[in-house]
């Protein structure tokens, strides 16, 4: 789960088998970069075997399951992914036994992946997806469950309502569970950023739900990129509004919705913590870059606020193993008995691939989650295989990288942003780096 490899071939056949247990459908999903479908007929179903131009169509196999075989080369650019999805009409898929998936290369029969999956509770999934990176094409295993049918399952990538020709969809949707009451200073809030925050933190509980989490807490960190090429980024407000979004992660896992917060370049900086009640005024203080204004035709340093940071002095280039190092250093040295979730953003540019690598290799030992999210898709250097390098206790670090951050819907990117997380906290307890 969340292995990936490259993929070679142009055409390739997505198989889903199981030993035993209910039947269990498959379908695909042409999605977007923003992970979302264009319409229905961006669905490939039973019922619906071919996607516009062929380029995706259902099939069965010799043994009676269900696939799916993409033609690669065929399809349109707008198709940056292509998620294969699994459900069934007869109670869960934790009745189904030994369901699998098998990426094909069609012609030849070569197999090029096998991912096996025990669901439990859940009645749909995505197995896995190929999705295109700087111009080619991956394979990754997915295993993402849904506890709402293909129904709820099709929402979350746009199709609403799921298509009425969706074969045996899944039982009807059971209401999500409440989000944790108000965190110390959510009723300070502007109603309007209230009302967001309170919407996001049960987006955010859903998420953690599919991967089997409910009630966790944690200590949420947040990391954001302020070197040179961030600058658009920046004064767009695109940054502000990821950071006010991921204060949402905060305020469900963490018990007194406190974030602590860095920014870097060359050198890494302190910020002051978030606290939810100040969100506004910490997003106009501390998310930005830059120090100098403009007055005329003269550049005067503008004067700052308490607590704020002189942007001056962070630089301007990528140097993301000095915050790494900051950050670890900061755990050691304020310890809780809690995971700590990092949620380290960046548009690339990496270059200190090695130094990374050592510090990430030693953080392996520390209760401590690294999630990289890319802002662009620009150069990650290590961050983009960092998870299929051995020699580590856990697996401590996700990465996934978007083109446009501020297009991708709150469900889709918490569901992305938290897919791993699940995953580290049973990995580090049974390897003892959690107690």
């Amino acid at each position: 789960m969340g292995a990936n490899l490259p993929v070679d071939v142009d055409r390739v056949r997505l198989e889903l088998g199981r030993a035993d247990g209910p039947a269990v459908s498959a379908a695909a999903l042409l999605l977007t970069g923003a992970g979302r479908v264009r319409s229905g007929a961006d669905l490939v179903a039973r019922d619906q075997p071919g996607a516009p131009g062929d380029a995706v169509r259902h099939v069965g196999t010799p043994d009676g399951a269900e696939a799916v075989e993409v033609d690669l080369a065929a399809l349109p650019e707008a198709t940056e992914r292509v998620a294969l999805c699994a459900w069934t009409g007869s109670g869960t898929l934790g009745r189904v036994t030994g369901l699998r998936l098998r990426l094909v290369a069609v012609g030849s029969g070569t197999v090029l992946a096998h991912f096996d999956m025990a669901p439990r509770s859940e009645t749909a999934l995505v197995a896995g997806e190929l999705y295109r990176r700087e111009g080619r094409w991956r394979f990754r295993a997915v295993g993402q469950g849904y506890d709402h049918g293909f129904a709820g399952l099709a929402a979350d990538f746009g199709l609403t309502p799921a298509p009425a020709r969706a074969p045996r969809p899944g039982p009807a949707p059971r209401p999500a569970p409440p989000a944790r009451p108000q965190t110390r200073g959510e009723e300070l809030l502007p109603a309007d950023m209230g009302e967001r925050l309170s919407l996001r933190k049960q987006q955010v509980a859903t998420s953690l739900r599919k991967g089997g989490l409910t009630g966790v807490t944690a200590r949420v960190i947040l990391v954001l990129d302020a070197s040179g090429s961030m600058s658009g980024l920046y004064a767009k407000g695109t940054v502000a509004r990821v950071a006010e979004r991921m204060a949402a992660v905060a305020a469900l896992l963490d018990d007194d919705g406190t974030m602590q917060a860095w920014t870097f370049a060359t050198r890494p900086a302190r910020l002051p913590d978030l606290h939810l009640g100040e969100l506004p005024e910490w997003l106009r203080l501390h998310v930005r870059v830059g120090q100098l204004g403009v007055i005329g035709r003269k550049k005067r340093p503008k004067s700052r606020a308490d607590g704020q940071v002189d942007m001056r002095t962070v630089g301007i280039q990528n140097e993301e193993q000095k915050v790494i190092a900051d950050v670890r250093a900061y755990v050691r040295d304020h310890p809780v008995p809690l995971p700590t979730l990092v949620l380290f953003f960046s548009d690339g540019g990496v270059y200190r691939s090695k130094e990374i690598e050592r510090e990430l290799r030693a953080a392996a030992d520390e209760p401590v989650f690294w999630q990289f999210v890319g802002l662009g898709r620009s150069h990650y250097g290590v961050l983009e295989y960092f998870d299929t390098l051995p020699g580590r206790t856990v697996d401590n670090v996700g990465f996934f990288a978007v083109d446009d951050v501020d297009q991708v819907a709150d469900p889709e990117l918490y569901d992305r942003l938290l897919s791993e997380f699940p995953l580290w906290l049973g990995a580090a307890r049974e390897a003892g780096v959690l107690r």
